[in-house]
């Protein structure tokens, strides 16, 4: 008789390795590792089933901390690294742990093709706009007058927006979140984890050495809800402590403006709703930021499709079923060959 053995309850405790954590005091890293450890025995994951990748970076040492496998990988690769991994075994969970440099400088073009092949990855992008590993030099996603040891008199390169980044190379999922959100931060890897392609998840993270405070904008607590926007399909875009903003279409035009409820004659009515599957909505909300704007936070864009090692695996199947088994010694005896003695 065959007995079924529950299934153990796992804990954060679970998903913690007995590494020291070694990130400055104060860095945003610490909340983002401790909410995935508490997060993810919230999903029902095994640890033997998920895997950590990363590349280069302080972002990089998160597969350390994590009780699963992990792979700690080179500047940029990360997402050519997961996708074998998840080719070779479709069932892991993966996850990719990158920064704004690793990601979008020398692995742009690897996280570009990862997006629009639609592996089955999870996507965490660190944005804390600075090289913080490398000692603060400037980074893709720098604003513009940005000093650091690489522009001392300012940066005047055009900074790269992560998101419409994804959108651009093809992501069926793009979220934001922000390393403090320890409330907001878990419903976003629960989704991004339920979404069958990748993923691909921008958090807002403090470097409090080399770019502090550089999102208090929006992110400090006296400002944070005149300044951020949670989006959430299907209902209105409202924000604001009295959630008497929002952002409507300018009338006459494909723009949006932010309108007040309740003056000029502007209803809850007037206010755009939020529909995640717009993938026109989503390149405006992407671009929004203060003081002019709310951040628009939130999944802005899911509209799932096949995933990548989906299709592989159904043409390698149909491909057996057509052909039958490959037979490996005769594909080396075909055509010409030479014996050596």
């Amino acid at each position: 008789m065959n007995v079924q053995t529950p299934t153990e309850k796992l804990t954060a405790k679970d998903f913690s390795t007995d590494q020291e954590v070694r990130w400055c005091p104060g860095c945003g890293d610490y909340a983002i590792l401790k909410c995935m450890q508490r997060t993810l025995p919230q999903m029902g994951v095994s640890r033997e089933n998920t895997v950590f990748v990363s590349g280069i970076g302080c972002a990089a040492r998160f597969p350390y901390y994590m009780e699963t496998y992990g792979f700690h990988t080179i500047h940029g690769r990360a997402p050519a690294i997961a996708t074998g991994v998840k080719l070779a075994n479709p069932d892991l969970d993966v996850w990719v742990v990158t920064g704004d440099g690793d990601a979008l400088s020398i692995g742009g073009n690897h996280l570009m093709h990862a997006l629009r092949r639609n592996v089955d990855l999870n996507i965490l992008l660190f944005n804390n706009e600075i090289y913080g590993l490398t000692k603060g030099q400037y980074s893709p996603t720098s604003h513009p007058g940005t000093r650091s040891p690489s522009t001392p008199n300012g940066s005047v390169d055009h900074p790269l927006n992560p998101c419409r980044f994804a959108l651009g190379s093809g992501a069926r999922f793009v979220a934001r979140t922000v390393d403090t959100a320890q409330k907001h931060m878990p419903e976003i890897f629960t989704r991004a984890h339920a979404h069958k392609g990748a993923s691909f998840v921008e958090i807002f993270q403090n470097c409090i050495v080399y770019n502090d405070a550089i999102f208090a904008e929006f992110t400090d607590k006296p400002v944070a809800a005149d300044a951020q926007l949670l989006a959430v399909h299907g209902e209105p875009l409202v924000f604001g402590k009295e959630k008497n903003k929002g952002l409507r279409i300018k009338p006459g035009t494909l723009e949006l403006e932010v309108a007040t409820i309740g003056e000029n004659g502007v209803s809850l009515e007037d206010i755009a709703v939020h529909d995640q599957t717009n993938e026109v909505m989503a390149f405006m909300l992407t671009k929004l930021r203060p003081p002019e704007f709310p951040m628009v936070l939130g999944v802005i864009y899911e509209n799932p499709t096949s995933s990548y090692e989906q299709d592989v695996y159904r043409q390698y199947n149909a491909v057996r079923k057509e052909k039958g088994a490959p037979d490996f010694n005769a594909f080396l005896a075909k055509g010409d060959t030479w014996q050596v003695s």
